[in-house]
């Protein structure tokens, strides 16, 4: 135990000892700086400052646009920007597919496979954006059965939850 102490000792007095830091022109031994430091304060000046250039560092790069210039970061302008461009080309595909459907449709009128009296532009572009073909939702024969089985398990819970409180009066 004693080690102990001793070694904390001298880690106590090499931590806490007062030294003296001089600057001096070399060619005159004239003071120029001088202060008194021991190795605890060295220590926290160093910690602190790190945590300061740390923090402020953070700072500059999460609340200003110099954040735009490092790799994964995009600024709001562009996100915005972008997504206006792929709803405009969304747009542009539809209606270039509306166009080769009536260009299509024109041809053969124009070869001869369909009548030109039953030919409308109007009615090509109603084709094109019918409804989608129905689905049958109706649920199946396992599915009620299993929504029938969890009906039953919550009537139970709510019995035996109820019966478990106590009644004030």
């Amino acid at each position: 135990m004693s080690e102990k102490r001793l070694k904390i000792r001298k880690l106590h007095n090499k931590l806490f000892t007062k030294n003296r830091l001089v600057i001096l022109n070399e060619e005159t031994f004239e003071e120029i700086f001088s202060f008194k430091l021991n190795l605890m304060n060295v220590f926290i000046s160093v910690t602190v400052g790190a945590i300061l250039l740390i923090s402020f560092t953070t700072y500059v790069i999460a609340f200003t646009p110099l954040r735009e210039f490092i790799p994964g970061y995009s600024s709001s302008k562009l996100k915005k920007d972008a997504t206006e461009l792929a709803l405009k080309s969304d747009s542009l595909s539809a209606a270039l597919k509306k166009n080769e459907a009536y260009i299509k449709s024109i041809q053969r009128v124009l070869t001869g496979d369909l009548d030109y009296a039953k030919f409308n532009k109007d009615s090509i572009l109603v084709e094109k954006d019918a409804a989608p073909s129905k689905v049958d939702l109706s649920p199946s024969k396992e599915e009620l059965a299993l929504r029938n089985d969890v009906a039953k398990e919550d009537k139970t819970k709510e019995q035996n939850h109820s019966k478990k409180k106590p009644k004030k009066h």
